[in-house]
């Protein structure tokens, strides 16, 4: 689905944008992954091969310079760039009472202003080619989200908007712009941050249905299959998507039906 093709993925030593990298490679492409930690990106290239994957180590939150360093790396290596991967992303518990400019400022830099400047620097060599695909990946929390969660869900809410947004203007250059919006993935990180918020160990294997319908949290090569899709030319012309990926609807979803209360 992608052979020949050349994908850069943020975020993609670890979760869901590792498992992106891998099932790229599986599909045909040269991948350009990043990360924090130079360990993990060598340990994932190693694995895919260095005939089909590079890394970058990149601070998105504090380096002003990564957003054109990223590609500019990318097409140095690659030669082209065919589609990006907006995966990277922070997810700081905050409320109303605990939310301050410093925290908004960081989440924000992280999950909406990156990757706006990476789609601006993607554009040049787009445009060059004649074509491109950028996937960013969201959350179910875009809508509204956890009350825990008050920042990340506003980052992922504009960057819905600037997928749309952009899919409008860039359509006529035959550059499109989907988005996944993300439900409820067993991710290492998820894991340990809910044991450290007092679930147990194993957890994620006693999952309700009225969360997990199929038994089952979402699994990061669930979401990589979809990535792959959109980064596909099976997925065009569509552009300016936002699919949900999740195990149920999300929007108008009523379950009072699964009400029980204690007398």
């Amino acid at each position: 689905m992608l052979k020949n093709k050349v994908i850069l993925i943020t975020g993609s030593t670890n979760g869901i944008g590792r498992a992106a990298a891998k099932r790229c490679v599986e599909q045909g492409a040269r991948v350009m992954v990043h990360g924090r930690q130079e360990d993990r990106a060598q340990a994932l290239v190693a694995e895919l091969g260095e005939q089909s994957a590079h890394y970058v180590i990149a601070d998105l939150e504090n380096d002003q310079e990564a957003p054109n360093a990223l590609v500019a790396a990318t097409v140095s290596k690659w030669g082209r760039l065919d589609g990006l991967v907006n995966n990277a992303g922070i997810y700081p518990r905050n409320t109303i009472d605990s939310v301050d400019v410093e925290l908004y400022q960081k989440i924000m830099q992280v999950n909406f202003h990156v990757p706006l400047l990476i789609c601006k620097a993607a554009m040049k060599p787009f445009r060059q080619q004649g074509r491109g695909a950028i996937v960013n990946i969201g959350s179910m929390n875009a809508y509204c989200g956890q009350t825990d969660l008050l920042i990340y869900s506003c980052s992922k809410g504009a960057l819905m908007t600037m997928t749309r947004n952009l899919a409008d203007s860039l359509g006529p250059e035959q550059v499109r712009v989907n988005q996944l919006n993300v439900g409820w993935t067993a991710t290492e990180n998820e894991m340990a941050l809910k044991r450290s918020e007092g679930l147990p160990d194993n957890w994620q294997e006693k999952i309700p249905k009225v969360y997990a319908p199929s038994g089952r949290l979402l699994s990061p090569e669930n979401v990589a299959e979809h990535i792959v899709f959109w980064l596909s030319d099976r997925s065009a012309p569509v552009s300016g998507a936002v699919y949900e990926v999740e195990q149920y609807p999300i929007i108008g979803r009523n379950r009072l039906n699964d009400l029980v209360i204690n007398e």
